[in-house]
C-alpha cells in the first residue's frame, strides 16, 4: 500500500487540474467538449481517490480536501442550473417557437379539435334559438346577452380593470391547464377539453350574433383572441404530445418516455402560459377601454399578423445552426 506522501505525489497533479477546471468563471456546460470530458474523468478519479484515502486511514485534512473537491465536481455536474433572466428571453425568442414548429402534427390536430366544434357551435346557435340552451345554462346566456348588449368601448374604471385582469389570468390558465394536464390520460382528456371549449366559445359567438350584438363581442374579443385562443390550442397540443409519449414509448418504459419528452413539452406549456398572461392584460385593460371599435379591430388585425409571424419565424436562425449537429449520429 502506498504511503500518504507517495499517494499525494502520484495524484496531486490530477487534483490540481480538476480544481482549475472547476474554478473557471464559466459554467461547466459552457466549456469546450474536451474540457467537459476531462472534468468528468477527473471527477470519477477523485471519487475513487477519496474512497482509497478513507480506506487507508490517511490524515483527516487530506480526506476533507478530497471530499470537498469531489463535492465541487458533483455540484458542477448534477446541481440544478441557477435561474437566469436570459433563460426567459431564450424561451420566448427561440426555444418556444422552435418547439412549436417541431410539434406541427400535434398543433394541426389540436387546432382541428378546437376549431371544428367552434364552427359547429357558431352555426348551430346562429341558426336555432334552442341550440345555445342545450350547450349553456339559461342563466349564463342571460349574462352574456347583458354583457355584450352594450358597446365594448364604454370604458370602465382602473380598479375594475385590475380585478378583471386577475380573473382572466386565473380563468384562462385554468382552461389551458385542463387542456394540457388531462393529456396524461393517453391524450383523451385533451381531446375532450379542446372539443368542449371550442363548442362553448363558438356557441357564445353564435348566440350573441343572433341577438344582433355580433360586432360588440367581436370588438371586445378581437384584441386578446390571437393570444388566448392560440395558447389554448398550444396547451391542447402539449397535452396530446404528453398522451402520445405514453403510447409510443420508443422501447422505453412509459415513465422513461415521459421523462425524455418532458423538456420539449414544458417549453410549449411555458410559452402558452406567457401568451395567456399577455391575453389577460389585453382583455383586462385594452378590450373594455374607450378606444373606438374601429381602432380596436385594426389593432387586432395587427396582432394577428404579429403573432403569426412570431410563431412561424422566430428562432429560425438558431434552428438553422442546430441542424448540422442534429444530423451527427
Amino acid at each position: 500500500m502506498l504511503t500518504q506522501d507517495e499517494f499525494i505525489a502520484r495524484r496531486q497533479r490530477d487534483w490540481d487540474r480538476l480544481a482549475d477546471l472547476l474554478g473557471q468563471d464559466r459554467a461547466l456546460h459552457h466549456l469546450p467538449p474536451a474540457d467537459i470530458a476531462e472534468t468528468a474523468a477527473l471527477y470519477r478519479a477523485v471519487c475513487a481517490d477519496l474512497m482509497r484515502a478513507r480506506g487507508a486511514g490517511y490524515a483527516a485534512n487530506l480526506v476533507a480536501y478530497l471530499d470537498g473537491l469531489a463535492g465541487r465536481g458533483h455540484n458542477a455536474f448534477y446541481s440544478a442550473p441557477p435561474h437566469r433572466l436570459a433563460a426567459l428571453w431564450e424561451l420566448v425568442a427561440r426555444d418556444f417557437p422552435i418547439e412549436l414548429r417541431k410539434s406541427g402534427r400535434f398543433m394541426a390536430f389540436a387546432a382541428a379539435l378546437f376549431l371544428l366544434p367552434a364552427v359547429l357551435g357558431f352555426v348551430g346557435a346562429l341558426a336555432s334559438p334552442s341550440f345555445a340552451a342545450t350547450v349553456l345554462p339559461s342563466e349564463t346566456l342571460a349574462e352574456m346577452e347583458e354583457a355584450y348588449s352594450q358597446s365594448p368601448s364604454a370604458g370602465r374604471d382602473l380598479g375594475t380593470n385590475s380585478m378583471m385582469a386577475g380573473f382572466y389570468i386565473n380563468n384562462n390558465i385554468g382552461i389551458a391547464f385542463r387542456c394540457f394536464a388531462t393529456g396524461v390520460f393517453f391524450g383523451l382528456g385533451s381531446v375532450f377539453f379542446l372539443v368542449y371549449n371550442g363548442l362553448l366559445i363558438g356557441t357564445v359567438f353564435g348566440f350573441i350574433t343572433r341577438l344582433g350584438h355580433g360586432l360588440n363581442i367581436l370588438t371586445f374579443c378581437a384584441g386578446h383572441s390571437p393570444f388566448e385562443l392560440t395558447a389554448i390550442v398550444i396547451s391542447g397540443a402539449a397535452g396530446l404530445r404528453l398522451g402520445y409519449a405514453l403510447i409510443e414509448t420508443g422501447g422505453r418504459t412509459r415513465w422513461g418516455s415521459l421523462r425524455t419528452q418532458a423538456p420539449d413539452i414544458a417549453r410549449l406549456v411555458f410559452g402558452a402560459a406567457l401568451m395567456l398572461l399577455v391575453a389577460a392584460f389585453i382583455e383586462g385593460y385594452w378590450s373594455p377601454s374607450s378606444v373606438p371599435p374601429l381602432g380596436k379591430r385594426g389593432v387586432a388585425v395587427l396582432l394577428v399578423v404579429l403573432v403569426t409571424a412570431y410563431l412561424l419565424c422566430a428562432g429560425r436562425r438558431a434552428e438553422g445552426r442546430a441542424r448540422p449537429s442534429e444530423a451527427v449520429p
